[in-house]
C-alpha cells in the first residue's frame, strides 16, 4: 500500500491543505500565552492573622495552635507549617499536586469559621487568607514616593486608589502594601500625668471608646412626612480628641490634651520601605499559582497610566522589578535560537544534496512541522515558553529527518534512471514503511516522559507532547508534501556529483574499506560494542546529579538580619547602609528594600532587599555579581546578608535565605534547641556546602514579669488589671475605629514613646486598682531579662527549625544530599527527631528515584514498539545495540564541561535514544528487504545496505547535530536551561555517529548467525516450534 500516492497524484489538493496548516499555525501564534515554564504550581493558601503586642508564645497558644487544629483537617493536604513571631500569626498550606485551588480555598474558609470561637475576642482583624505562594517573589514591584506629601498620605491613596484595582485583575493572587504607613491617630499618653489625675490607661481607652460611636439613630414617621436621625457621634479631626473631656476634678474638665499627645501617624511604627534610597510604600503584585506570568503583568502596566491620573501630581508610580523582562529576553532568545537551528538545517541539506531544487523540498518541511505544532499548542492548552520552544528548536533536527530519508531514496530512483513520478511513486511506496516505523519510534521513547511523577512530570509534559506533534506533523508532511514536491520539483537532470570537487563518494569509498576490515575483525568489535555498555553504566554511575541548573533571571533576592535584640531605629540605619552599598554596584540597575513584620517577614531582626540587575548584555552573570557584593557588603556593620538568583521554576513554599532547604522537627523544642547548632556545625564543616545557616526562633531579649499574686490581691489588682494596663500601655493597642467614605482607620492608644525606655520606666509604671488608687509595678511584681526565640515555627503542628544551605562551587544538588545522609548517620540523630528535605531539594530526591527507571522505561519501550513492526526479537536488539555509544558521548561531553547530569541533561540522553536508533532501522530496514528480494547473504545484504544509506543517516544525524548546536551556544536570559540539552546531543550524536556505522553491522550479523544456529537445531530436533524463525 502506498499512502503517498494518492497525494503525489494529487498536487493542488495536497499544495491547499499544505497552505491551510501553514495560515492556521501562524495566526495562532499570537493568540498562544507567553510564559517563562509551564504552569506546574502546587497549589498554596496562606493564613495570617495579625494581634498587635502579643508575643511569639501568646500567638502560638492563642492563634495559630486553633487554626492549625482545624486545617490540618482538609483533605490533599500535602504540608502544613507556621510561623508565630511578635504579634502575627503565619501558617502556609501547600496541597498536593492534583487539589484544585476553588475546591481547597471553600475548605479552608469552611476550617476557619470553625476556629473562629476558640480564637481571641479582640483580634483587630479575623485571620485573612491569601491564594499565593510566599516564596513565589513578586511579578511587579512598583514604588509609589512623593517629595512634599507625607508618606501616611501617600499610603492612603495608594490603599483606596490602587490596591483596589490591581486586586481585581484576573490572575492577581495577591497585592501588599510594604512600608505600612496606614494613616491612624496615635494617642500617646504620659504616665505621670495620668497619676497625677488619679487615671488610668483603661479609664482613657473608654472614654475613647465611648465617646465613638457609629450607631443607627432610626427615623421618625409624622402624618406628612419622614425624618432621618444622625449626630455627631464621630470625632473625625485631632482638635476634637484633644478636647475630649475625659472627667470632671473639682468642678474642672480634665481634657484628652492634658494627659495625652494626640497626633496623624501610621496604624504601625515598627515598618519601613525604600525604593533604592527614597521612602516610599511598595506595592508588591504576587500572581495566584498557575496564572499566567505575562498576562498579568501586561494587565498591570496597561492600566498604570489610569492609575497615575488618580493621583496629585507630585506623587510618582515607577515600576521597579518587573519579572518579566527576563522572561520575555529568554523568549526572544530561544526564538532567534529557533530561527538559527532551521537555517543550519536548511544549509546541511543544501551542503549535502547541492541542488536548490533538492534542498527545498525537505527545508519546507521544517517551518511547516513547526508551525503546525502551534495549531496543537493552542488547543492543548499550552504557553509559549521555554521548554516548549526548545523542544521545537531540537525538533528542527528531527523533522528534516524523515523528509530527507523519503527524498534522497526518490533522487536514488530517479538516478537509476526512472522518470520523476515513477521515481516518486515508487521510492515513496519503498520507505514508507521505514518511515512511520522511525516516526513512531521516536514518538515512544517520549511516553515515559508522560509518566514521570510529582513537578518534574508535569513541567516536561508540554515539552513532551510537543515535540511529539512536531514529529508526528513532519511525518504527515513527509509523506504527501514531501513526495508530491519530488515528482515535479526535482530537476530532469541528473546529479553529476563526479564532477565536484567535495564529493560523498570518495567518503563512502574510505567507508567501504573500512567496513570491510571490521568484517574480518567482528569479535574485536563485539567486544568494543560490549565494552561501551559498560563504561556508560561506569559514567552513569560516576556522574554527579543535579535537579535544575541555577538561572539568572536578573532579580536577586536578599534576606538581612541583624542580632535578634536589634531595635527598630537600629535596624533601619543598617538596612539602609547595605542598600547603599548595594547600589553603588555597576551591575545593579534598582532596588527595593523592606523591614518590618508581616506575612512573609517574621522578625524585626529580617529585612527584605530584591535587587534588580541591568539587562544580560551589560553586566556579568548573576552568580558573579552575589561573589563581587559579599565581600563588598562584609564591610557593613552589624547587618549580614544572604542572597540568591530568583528562580523561574520556585518550587519552594516559603522565602529563604539560601537556595536549598531541610527541615528537622520534633515533638520536643528542647531537642530541637539541642540538635539544631549540632546538625548546622557538622554540615558546615562538609566541604560539599557553602553558607549553611539555621532559620530559627534565634534569641530575642524579653522582660518577663513576675507577678506575686498575694501582694497583688492584698492591694485589690488582679492579674487581668495588670495584663490590660500593659497592653494599653505598651503594645500599640486599637482600641477604636474611625469610619470614612473610602477606609476605616484605627486609634492607636499607647504609652508616649519618648518616656517607654528601659527598665526603670516599666518598674514605675502605675496600675490602677478597682478603687483608683495608683500602684506602682515594682510593688507587685519583679521584672527579670532573659532571652526567648522571637519565632516560633511548626511543621505538621509539631516544632521545627528549617536548615537552608547553598552548594559549594561544582558541587552538585546529588552530591550534597549524599553528604547530609553521611551525616545524619555520623551524628547518630535520636529517633523522635525528623529530618526531612524541602522545596526543591525534596522534589530532587523524589525525581532521582524515578531517573533510571525512566530511561530504562524509554528502552523497554523502544523495543517493544520495534519488536511489533519487525515481529521479531532479535532485530530491535539490534537496533538498540547503537544506544551506549551515545549515552557515553553525552556523558562525556558533560563531563568535559563540568556540568552534572541534570533533569534537563537526562531528557537530552532518552532524546538521543530516540534519534541514534534512526541509524539502526535505516541499516536494518534495507538488509532484510536485500535479503526477502535480492536472496543476497546477510554479509552482503547488510554491507550494501550500509553503503546504500550512508548519505541518509549521515544527513540526518547532522541535521539533528546543527539543530542542537544553537541551544547548546545559548547566551542570554535563561541560557542555562538550554545548554545541558545541547551539549548531552551533541556529544551523544558525535559519538554514537561514529561508532554505529561499525557495530550494527557486526551486531546485525552475530545475531544472524545466533539464528541459523538454533535453525539447524530446530531442524535436528522438529519437536520445537518452528513458528518463531524469522526471514
Amino acid at each position: 500500500m502506498n499512502i503517498s500516492r494518492f497525494f503525489i497524484l494529487r498536487p493542488v489538493a495536497t499544495t491547499l491543505l499544505m497552505l491551510a496548516l501553514l495560515f492556521s499555525g501562524l495566526l495562532i501564534w499570537r493568540f498562544l500565552p507567553v510564559s517563562a515554564l509551564p504552569q506546574v504550581d502546587y497549589p498554596i493558601i496562606q493564613v495570617y492573622t495579625f494581634q498587635p503586642g502579643a508575643n511569639p508564645d501568646t500567638v502560638q497558644r492563642t492563634i495559630t495552635a486553633p487554626l492549625e487544629r482545624e486545617m490540618g483537617k482538609i483533605a490533599g493536604l500535602k504540608q502544613m507549617s507556621s510561623n508565630s513571631s511578635i504579634g502575627a500569626s503565619v501558617i502556609t498550606l501547600q496541597f498536593e499536586l492534583s487539589a484544585k485551588l476553588g475546591v481547597v480555598e471553600q475548605e479552608v474558609q469552611s476550617a476557619l469559621s470553625t476556629a473562629s470561637s476558640k480564637l481571641p475576642n479582640d483580634l483587630p482583624t479575623p485571620p485573612i487568607y491569601r491564594k499565593v505562594n510566599p516564596a513565589d517573589v513578586p511579578v511587579i514591584t512598583l514604588a509609589v514616593s512623593s517629595d512634599t506629601l507625607p508618606l501616611t498620605t501617600v499610603y492612603d491613596m495608594v490603599d483606596t486608589r490602587i490596591a483596589q484595582k490591581l486586586s481585581q485583575l484576573s490572575g492577581v493572587g495577591m497585592v501588599s502594601l510594604a512600608g505600612g504607613q496606614r494613616p491612624a491617630i496615635r494617642v500617646q499618653m504620659n504616665p505621670t500625668a495620668l497619676a497625677a489625675y488619679k487615671m488610668s490607661a483603661e479609664d482613657v481607652r473608654s472614654a475613647i471608646n465611648s465617646a465613638n460611636a457609629n450607631q443607627p439613630k432610626g427615623s421618625f414617621d409624622g402624618p406628612y412626612r419622614t425624618t432621618m436621625l444622625d449626630a455627631n457621634d464621630q470625632i473625625r479631626s485631632i482638635a476634637d480628641y484633644e478636647n475630649l473631656i475625659l472627667r470632671w476634678n473639682n468642678g474642672a474638665p480634665i481634657r484628652l490634651k492634658d494627659v495625652a499627645q494626640i497626633q496623624e501617624g501610621s496604624e504601625d511604627r515598627y515598618m519601613a520601605a525604600w525604593a533604592d534610597q527614597q521612602s516610599a510604600i511598595l506595592v508588591n503584585v504576587q500572581r495566584q499559582p498557575n496564572a499566567n506570568v505575562i498576562q498579568v503583568a501586561d494587565q498591570i502596566k496597561n492600566i498604570l497610566p489610569e492609575l497615575q491620573k488618580n493621583l496629585p501630581e507630585s506623587v510618582k508610580i515607577r515600576v521597579l522589578t518587573d519579572r518579566t523582562e527576563s522572561i520575555r529576553s529568554s523568549i526572544r532568545d530561544v526564538q532567534k535560537e529557533l530561527v538559527f537551528a532551521v537555517c543550519l538545517v536548511v544549509m546541511v541539506t543544501f551542503l549535502f544534496l547541492r541542488h536548490l531544487s533538492a534542498t527545498i523540498i525537505p527545508s519546507i518541511a521544517v517551518p511547516l512541522s513547526i508551525i503546525g505544532t502551534f495549531v496543537l499548542m493552542y488547543f492543548l492548552g499550552f504557553s509559549v515558553n521555554n521548554l516548549t520552544l526548545m523542544a521545537l528548536t531540537i525538533a528542527t533536527g528531527f523533522v528534516v529527518d524523515d523528509a530527507i530519508v523519503m527524498l534522497e531514496n526518490i533522487t536514488r530512483h530517479r538516478e537509476a534512471g526512472e522518470n520523476l513520478l515513477q521515481a516518486a511513486l515508487k521510492g515513496s511506496k519503498e520507505i514508507g514503511f521505514t518511515l512511520i516505523s522511525l516516526t513512531i519510534s521516536l514518538i515512544a521513547v517520549l511516553i515515559p516522559l508522560l509518566f514521570m511523577g510529582d513537578v518534574v512530570g508535569r513541567l516536561f509534559h508540554e515539552f513532551a507532547v510537543t515535540l511529539a506533534a512536531a514529529i508526528a506533523l513532519s511525518l504527515v508532511v513527509s509523506l504527501t508534501l514531501t513526495p508530491m514536491m519530488c515528482a515535479y520539483l526535482l530537476k530532469e537532470n541528473k546529479h553529476h556529483q563526479k564532477n565536484s570537487r567535495w564529493s560523498l563518494d570518495q567518503v563512502i569509498d574510505r567507508y567501504a574499506k573500512a567496513l570491510q576490515w571490521v568484517f574480518k575483525h567482528q569479535p574485536l568489535m563485539l567486544g568494543i560494542m560490549l565494552s561501551t555498555v559498560i563504561l556508560a553504566g561506569v559514567l552513569y554511575w560516576m556522574i554527579p546529579k543535579g535537579f535544575f541548573p541555577v538561572q539568572d533571571s536578573g532579580v536577586i533576592q536578599v534576606v538581612t538580619e541583624a542580632p535578634d535584640d536589634i531595635s527598630f531605629q537600629a535596624m533601619s540605619e543598617r538596612q539602609q547602609n547595605l542598600a547603599a552599598q548595594i547600589l553603588k554596584d555597576p551591575a545593579v540597575a534598582s532596588l527595593s528594600s523592606f523591614i518590618g513584620i508581616d506575612a512573609n517577614n517574621p522578625k524585626l531582626s529580617n529585612g527584605r532587599i530584591l535587587i534588580n540587575l541591568k539587562p544580560h548584555a551589560e553586566r556579568s552573570s548573576a552568580e558573579q555579581v552575589i561573589d563581587r557584593l559579599r565581600d563588598q557588603l562584609a564591610d557593613v556593620q552589624g547587618i549580614h546578608a544572604w542572597m540568591q538568583p530568583v528562580q523561574e521554576l520556585s518550587i519552594e513554599d516559603k522565602i529563604s535565605r539560601t537556595q536549598y532547604q531541610l527541615s528537622l522537627s520534633s515533638a520536643k523544642t528542647q531537642d530541637l534547641q539541642q540538635w539544631t547548632p549540632v546538625l548546622v556545625d557538622a554540615l558546615k564543616q562538609q566541604p560539599e556546602f557553602s553558607d549553611v545557616t539555621s532559620e530559627n526562633g534565634g534569641q530575642a531579649l524579653q522582660a518577663y514579669i513576675d507577678v506575686n499574686r498575694d501582694a497583688a490581691a492584698r492591694l485589690g489588682l488582679s492579674i487581668e488589671d495588670i495584663s490590660l494596663a500593659l497592653q494599653n500601655l505598651f503594645a500599640q493597642r486599637q482600641i477604636a475605629t474611625l469610619y470614612t467614605q473610602s477606609n476605616q482607620y484605627r486609634i492607636v492608644l499607647e504609652l508616649d514613646p519618648a518616656l517607654t525606655q528601659g527598665l526603670d520606666a516599666l518598674n514605675q509604671t502605675y496600675i490602677h486598682n478597682a478603687y483608683g488608687e495608683a500602684i506602682q509595678l515594682s510593688a507587685v511584681a519583679s521584672i527579670e531579662q532573659k532571652r526567648v526565640a522571637s519565632v516560633l515555627q511548626q511543621q505538621a503542628q509539631f516544632p521545627a527549625n528549617t536548615i537552608s544551605f547553598n552548594l559549594a562551587q561544582n558541587v552538585s544538588l546529588g552530591e550534597a544530599i549524599r553528604a547530609i545522609k553521611q551525616v545524619e548517620q555520623e551524628l547518630k540523630l535520636p529517633a523522635e527527631i525528623n529530618l526531612s528535605l524541602q522545596g526543591a531539594a525534596a522534589a530532587f530526591e523524589n525525581s532521582r528515584q524515578h531517573t533510571f527507571w525512566l530511561v530504562i522505561a524509554a528502552i523497554v519501550t523502544m523495543y517493544i514498539v520495534l519488536g511489533i513492526l519487525y515481529e521479531s526479537f532479535i532485530h530491535p536488539i539490534t537496533i538498540l545495540s547503537t544506544l551506549p555509544s551515545a549515552a557515553i558521548g553525552a556523558l562525556l561531553a558533560l563531563f568535559m564541561v563540568n556540568q552534572p547530569l541534570d533533569m534537563i541533561a537526562l531528557i537530552g540522553i532518552i532524546l538521543l535514544i530516540g534519534l541514534v536508533k534512526k541509524n539502526g532501522i535505516m541499516m536494518v530496514d534495507f538488509a532484510l528487504a536485500a535479503q526477502r528480494n535480492e536472496g543476497l547473504s546477510p554479509e552482503q545484504a547488510i554491507y550494501q545496505a550500509a553503503l546504500m544509506r550512508f548519505r541518509p543517516i549521515l544527513m540526518t544525524t547532522l541535521a539533528a547535530l546543527v539543530g542542537a548546536i544553537p541551544l547548546m551556544l545559548a547566551s542570554g536570559s535563561g541560557a542555562e536551561l538550554r545548554q545541558p540539552l545541547g551539549i548531552v546531543m551533541v556529544g551523544g550524536l558525535i559519538l554514537s555517529q561514529i561508532l554505529t556505522l561499525f557495530t550494527t553491522p557486526v551486531v546485525y550479523l552475530f545475531f544472524d548467525r545466533l539464528q541459523r544456529i538454533k535453525h539447524q537445531q530446530n531442524k535436528i530436533n522438529p519437536s520445537v516450534d518452528e513458528s518463531g524463525a524469522i526471514t
